[in-house]
């Protein structure tokens, strides 16, 4: 019978006694357990005794959160936690250091637990801690235990960090000024001012004063990883509680120590792994890097700034310097004013008064700053994008200034431009760290992967929003793989066209329907065969149709239909049927002959029934013979047909190379050729298709594939409907094993007495 669900089995152990096993009932009372337990040994005062989880830092067990036992869990007695705490607390007042430091590593095993804490600190224990670490009598072992037990009670934050005192913090900061100092110190003073400086604006002023940048440089210079990341958060911590101008401050002068490119390559670069503690400080120091952007992007542009309106003309001139030049010499000022508004309007803008299109927030005056960062640093390719679209008049121009300014709010979007940071967010990007200026040279390879997209998809001024969708999309992903560097971001970016951007919509898009889960792969493999059977059958009746094909004369005009090998003036070709005759002779197929037209009219093409004996009907003497199938030799298509391979390399054969095809078939002891031109993609997939199908080859065309895909998503969608909102497993479920015996079976057969 099953154990109630409120009772546990657990162990209970302790020092030099047999452990018990006992059934714990979650109901009883905690004190009358340890009554029992106490009895079992033959222990008095039970109420100086508590349970502990015998693994991890040995919680004690309350009635908060008993619940946690579960079956199998070990438990250990041991003594209360208030007695505990009164004992340590007394042994910090040893005189002996071996006794002191047997007791401070006790109490840093202890602090992590809530019960003992308080405890500790309801007896003054921090005041106790903080004066060993505020006597310094000793700068090694047990100055870095009384840090960290002096930590460990304050991250349960029942005692503020705002109570420390000036002298206190002050001990610290000279901790981590010390030039010779434990290693395993410097670690613990840094992470403890760095709670003081994120809890505490007036004490995190007082580290501010203290502790110099340098001071910090030469820390994150040393090869120690724990006191890297450490040093690393307290100036973290200094730049968040700085004012925007002080935080400007603080960053140039850090990079002007060449602190970007240590962090680059010393630390982004290291050969030791990055911690997930270093990764979340450098999220934060480049979202407070990123940040500095964010008045530029708040703030709208003013029409009577006299620097703006020369920043403007300034963009305009850089891209229509020589025309306006040459055009605005000895004109009116209502001329020029009408030049400039005409060149804004090439440029990009909505307005002929650019300041309109800047006055939305955000972004602000930065797109006006981006624009300008690429006039001055590509200006190559600057006057190319405004040159180039700009002369076009078939309304697929793509506007330089207006996708400026919305991609500039994209970029902000993406990199989270004037949010919050995040108190657990680890998704830096190393390319901000690998040169100055990376937003600014961001947004130059954005701005030439939106013009290169606008291309790629024939854009017009409708499809503005849509090509911004896909550019996003192209960015977000690009980012998402980290790229260590500008030149790898623009490698990666470039090589994600419009066309992959769809690919792999579609591919994520069947990965949520579950599409491509295991089991319904396996399903279409099944359905594969089947389904290309379908589309066999279907090629060949279109070839039973027939088609009209138009010949290409030697002047490149579409008059009818025609062949290399044998010169025919007719408009009309035709698949003949095949299938099994009366007389069972084998399976036999047929190219029937193409159909003499009469007059100006062209002939109808019907199916032909072709045997052995006869092999074209007599009643219709302009048929030229029929063409066996087993005397086919190969299908050729391209540029391998004979009718096209001494043409040019024009655009309009080019057109002819991908419609071409031929059928080449033993005529006596020649090669002879039937050569033929399709009038459109679809026919020309359909009969390679079919002519494939009848040489026992694969059909390998584009329009194969669809029309597989087409039929496969159906089949598979019917079949699946009664498992609708049915999660599919990955993975089969077990089978499981048989039964030791099978006396349950019952033959239906006996009748029943």
């Amino acid at each position: 019978m099953a154990p109630p669900r409120n009772v546990v089995k657990i162990a209970v152990q302790m020092r030099d006694a047999i452990p018990q096993l006992i059934r714990l009932d979650q109901a009883k009372p905690l004190a009358a357990v340890l009554k029992e337990v106490c009895d079992a040994w033959s222990l008095v005062h039970s109420e100086r005794y508590a349970l502990q989880f015998a693994d991890g830092h040995r919680k004690y067990i309350t009635e908060n959160n008993r619940t946690e036992i579960k079956n199998g869990s070990i438990l250990c007695l041991s003594t209360a936690p208030d007695l505990e705490a009164e004992r340590l607390l007394g042994g910090l007042q040893c005189g002996s250091r071996e006794r002191r430091r047997e007791t401070l590593q006790h109490l840093v095993l202890l602090a992590p637990d809530m019960t003992f804490a308080q405890e500790v600190i309801s007896r003054d224990g921090l005041q106790r801690l903080g004066t060993i670490i505020e006597d310094g009598d000793d700068l090694g072992e047990l100055l870095a235990l009384a840090l960290r037990a002096f930590l460990e009670l304050m991250e349960h934050g029942m005692v503020s960090w705002e109570t420390l005192s000036i002298p206190f913090v002050r001990k610290v900061v000279c901790y981590v000024n010390m030039n010779l100092m434990d290693a395993s110190v410097q670690p613990l003073a840094l992470r403890l001012l760095e709670s003081v400086t994120l809890s505490s604006p007036a004490l995190g002023q007082l580290v501010k004063s203290e502790v110099p940048l340098d001071r910090l440089l030469v820390h994150l210079q040393v090869m120690n990883q724990q006191l890297q990341t450490k040093a690393m958060a307290l100036l973290t911590a200094l730049l968040q509680g700085a004012s925007s101008t002080e935080r400007k401050h603080m960053l140039d002068y850090l990079w002007q120590r060449n602190l970007r490119q240590f962090i680059y390559k010393n630390i982004i670069h290291s050969a030791a792994p990055l911690g997930d503690e270093m990764a979340h400080h450098l999220y934060v120091l480049q979202a407070l890097m990123l940040g500095l952007l964010e008045p530029r992007m708040r703030t709208p542009l003013d029409p009577y700034s006299q620097e703006q309106r020369e920043q403007l003309q300034a963009l305009r001139q850089a891209a229509f310097d020589p025309e306006g030049e040459s055009l605005g010499t000895g004109l009116s000022a209502d001329r020029r004013r009408s030049l400039c508004a005409r060149e804004f309007r090439k440029l990009g803008f909505s307005n002929s008064n650019p300041a309109q299109d800047l006055e939305r927030v955000p972004p602000g005056l930065l797109a006006l700053d981006n624009m300008l960062y690429f006039s001055r640093h590509a200006p190559s390719a600057y006057s190319r994008f405004v040159l180039e679209n700009s002369s076009r008049e078939d309304k697929h121009e793509c506007p330089f200034a207006r996708s400026s300014i919305q991609l500039t709010v994209l970029l902000c979007e993406l990199l989270h431009i004037g949010e919050p940071c995040s108190e657990t967010a680890q998704d830096f990007s190393p390319m901000f760290f690998s040169q100055d200026q990376s937003f600014h040279e961001l947004f130059c390879v954005s701005i030439q992967l939106l013009n290169k997209t606008w291309k790629e998809m024939r854009a017009t001024q409708e499809d503005f929003d849509k090509v911004m969708q896909v550019v996003r999309e192209q960015l977000a992903r690009t980012l998402a793989l980290k790229p260590s560097s500008l030149e790898l971001f623009r490698t990666k970016v470039n090589a994600l066209p419009y066309g992959e951007v769809l690919r792999l919509r579609q591919t994520e898009r069947l990965h949520q329907e579950g599409t491509l889960a295991p089991p319904i792969l396996e399903l279409r493999e099944k359905l594969k065969p089947e389904l290309m059977g379908l589309i066999r059958q279907q090629r060949l009746l279109r070839l039973c149709e027939g088609t009209l094909f138009r010949k290409i004369s030697s002047r490149r005009r579409q008059t009818s239909c025609g062949s290399a090998a044998c010169p025919l003036t007719t408009r009309c070709c035709s698949m003949g049927t095949w299938r099994r005759v009366p007389a069972h002779p084998p399976l036999r197929a047929y190219l029937s002959s193409v159909r003499m037209g009469q007059g100006s009219g062209s002939a109808t093409c019907s199916p032909q029934t072709m045997s052995q004996d006869h092999l074209g009907p007599s009643d219709q003497p302009s048929l030229l013979p029929a063409v066996p199938v087993a005397d086919i030799k190969a299908l050729l298509t391209g540029k391998d047909c004979p009718h096209v391979r001494e043409k040019g390399s024009g655009k309009q054969n080019k057109d002819l190379y991908e419609l071409a095809f031929s059928v080449s078939y033993d005529h006596g002891e020649e090669e002879a050729y039937l050569n033929f031109i399709a009038p459109s993609k679809r026919e020309f997939h359909l009969w390679t298709d079919g002519l494939s199908a009848l040489l026992g080859s694969p059909m390998g065309s584009e329009q194969t594939r669809l029309d597989l895909e087409q039929l496969l998503t159906m089949e598979t969608k019917l079949r699946l409907l009664e498992l609708e909102n049915v999660p599919i497993p990955e993975q089969p479920p077990p089978i499981p094993p048989p039964p030791t015996n099978f006396n349950f079976c019952y033959d239906c057969s006996i009748p029943e007495p």
